[in-house]
C-alpha cells in the first residue's frame, strides 16, 4: 500500500524507458509525505491495443490507490503532483491524468495481517 499503475502507450516508452517512469511516479507519491517510502508500490502497464477519442493518441492515466484517510485535498495535491511529474517528462503530451481511489480499511487485508 499505496499501490500506483500507470496505463500508457507503448510509444511512450521509447522516449522514457518504465524505470525512468517508474522511478518519477514513486519520487512524486514520497515527495506528497503521505506514505512511508517502503510502501510505496509502482508498475507500469504499456497497451499495445488502445483507442483514445477514436485514435491511436498518446496517453498516460495513473490509477492510484491507497488506504483510506486522507483529506480531498491531499488526494487532490497527489493527483496534480503526479501529473505535474509526468508533464515534466512529457511535455508535449496533451494526455496525462491522475486519479486516486481508496481501500476501505474495515475490508483490507493482507498477509502481513495473519
Amino acid at each position: 500500500m499505496p499501490h500506483f499503475v500507470a496505463d500508457c502507450s507503448p510509444e511512450l516508452l521509447r522516449i522514457l524507458d518504465e524505470g525512468t517512469m517508474i522511478d518519477a511516479l514513486h519520487r512524486a507519491a514520497y515527495s506528497s509525505g503521505l506514505f512511508e517510502e517502503s510502501d510505496i508500490k509502482v508498475r507500469v502497464h504499456p497497451f499495445e491495443h488502445y483507442a483514445v477519442g477514436g485514435r491511436r493518441d498518446d496517453f498516460i492515466h495513473v490509477f492510484c490507490w491507497i488506504m483510506q484517510g486522507r483529506s480531498v485535498e491531499q488526494r487532490a495535491a497527489l493527483s496534480k503532483a503526479i501529473v505535474s511529474e509526468l508533464a515534466g517528462m512529457f511535455p508535449a503530451l496533451p494526455r496525462i491524468a491522475a486519479n486516486i481511489a481508496e481501500f476501505e480499511k474495515a475490508t483490507y487485508f493482507n498477509r502481513a495481517m495473519m
